[in-house]
């Protein structure tokens, strides 16, 4: 096994371990007006778009989007639910910044600096002009039981899947970098579209389990989140007990 995979599931094990603490010291971070739920919904959110980036376009992807859009939506949904309200352009200019850096970050390797750069813009130029039209995460917040896939919503999703897949098209006509543009563009496109459509026709159900989680749960969570932790923590000590090489 290599050594950066034992690194990085120490790291997650200490991570989890921290986030099972939270939970259990719901009291002491304020109850139910604390941040725990901000913290709530930015992990959920994080898995969600995590799961569905990765397995569409790689574990990178994955991770990175993943917790840029995880982060930025759970800030902006909470906004919403406190205050209904939402936050104003120049704020939303920078989570619009803050997710198109992430997944440019992530294509990087595959695309090439050039590419990269010229993809945040758009995507950032795009992001800008759908908030300026009142398309932002929180455009149908509500609090149910069940996934919402509202005519708005599905518009918004088809019209996020043709951006991206224009936007890498673009990048690829003046980088002039994929050896096939086309599938590159509409694997993107696709992936980017219908899992954030997804993940935000889920939104009502999450922010209802966000808003009414009780205590004693939260209790059960965090001891659930900490023996996680321990066990992905020890895996280097049980490897080496049994012997197992690290490369």
């Amino acid at each position: 096994m290599d050594h950066h995979t034992v690194a990085s599931v120490a790291i997650a094990g200490s991570c989890l371990d921290v986030l099972g603490s939270l939970y259990l010291a719901y009291d002491l971070l304020g109850g139910p007006h604390g941040p725990l739920r901000l913290l709530t919904r930015a992990v959920t959110y994080s898995i969600l778009f995590g799961l569905g980036y990765g397995l569409g376009l790689g574990l990178i992807f994955g991770v990175a989007s993943g917790l840029a859009i995880g982060i930025t939506v759970a800030v902006e949904l909470n906004r919403t639910s406190k205050r209904q309200d939402h936050y104003s352009l120049p704020w939303e200019a920078l989570f619009s910044v803050i997710r198109a850096a992430a997944f440019s970050a992530a294509l990087y390797p595959q695309v090439g600096l050039r590419f990269a750069i010229l993809y945040c813009i758009l995507l950032t130029g795009g992001q800008l002009a759908a908030y300026a039209r009142g398309v932002r995460p929180s455009m149908q917040y509500t609090t149910s039981r069940g996934p919402e896939f509202t005519r708005a919503l599905i518009i918004s999703t088809v019209l996020r899947t043709v951006g991206y897949i224009v936007a890498a098209l673009v990048c690829s006509a003046i980088v002039h970098r994929l050896d096939h543009p086309w599938l590159f563009a509409t694997r993107l496109g696709v992936v980017t579209g219908v899992v954030t459509g997804i993940g935000m026709a889920f939104s009502p159900h999450i922010e209802y389990y966000a808003d009414h989680l009780p205590q004693r749960l939260m209790g059960v969570i965090g001891v659930g989140l900490m023996f996680c932790g321990f066990a992905l923590q020890s895996l280097q000590y049980w490897l080496a007990v049994f012997d197992v090489r690290i490369t």
